[in-house]
């Protein structure tokens, strides 16, 4: 455990806007937060496709493939939930520093772990809300998850027995119960070519 006793943050001589002047554009963290099934994911890898494209540099990093390596000791209860999220946020950091544009696909539930994450980033971190009802992300259930809950096999699952607090004010919403990845993607391409991240 870090008593911080024995540890000194190091300066470095490159700063974040010396790598964003290199790369021509802005370190942000794009954290997209919605219910399972949502399409948090897809409009991501949409949207970093769309980036990559035009010469963008990004990095995706997807709850599930997180959950192969930095956190795969974690599990669903509360605690590890609230440390998967600390851990996110904190690797999210280190990207932004790079100037790289990060993309985040975590249905993070609770506010008061999305508003930590705020709180860290400031200005750099934009949340991006994918908002589908309940019926259409339980008709999609890519990985049969909702069929699991309801059946009692799985606990504590975000929308079913555990809660899924909306974002009160993110800076965007998409709607992918009626929009494709792609119309949802450009939006969100809109809104960072107009505060200047692109």
């Amino acid at each position: 455990m870090n008593t911080g006793k024995n540890i000194v943050w190091h300066t470095t001589s490159i700063k974040r806007e010396d790598r964003e002047a290199l790369l021509k554009q802005k370190g942000v963290v794009l954290w997209f937060t919605g219910l399972s099934g949502s399409g948090k994911s897809t409009v991501a890898n949409a949207l970093e496709k769309k980036l990559c494209e035009a010469g963008k540099l990004t990095y995706l990093l997807d709850g599930d493939n997180i959950r192969h390596g930095l956190n795969r000791d974690l599990g669903f209860s509360v605690s590890h939930r609230i440390e998967n999220i600390r851990r996110i946020t904190e690797v999210s950091k280190l990207f932004v520093d790079a100037g790289i544009i990060t993309l985040t696909a975590f249905i993070s539930p609770l506010r008061r772990d999305r508003n930590r994450v705020r709180q860290l980033l400031g200005s750099r971190f934009v949340e991006v809300f994918v908002d589908c009802s309940l019926e259409v992300c339980e008709s999609r259930d890519p990985k049969g998850l909702y069929k699991r809950a309801r059946t009692g096999e799985i606990k504590e699952f975000t929308g079913i027995d555990s809660p899924y607090e909306k974002p009160e004010n993110p800076e965007i919403i998409v709607c992918t119960d009626i929009k494709s990845a792609g119309e949802c993607a450009e939006e969100i391409i809109s809104y960072l070519a107009a505060n200047a991240f692109l």
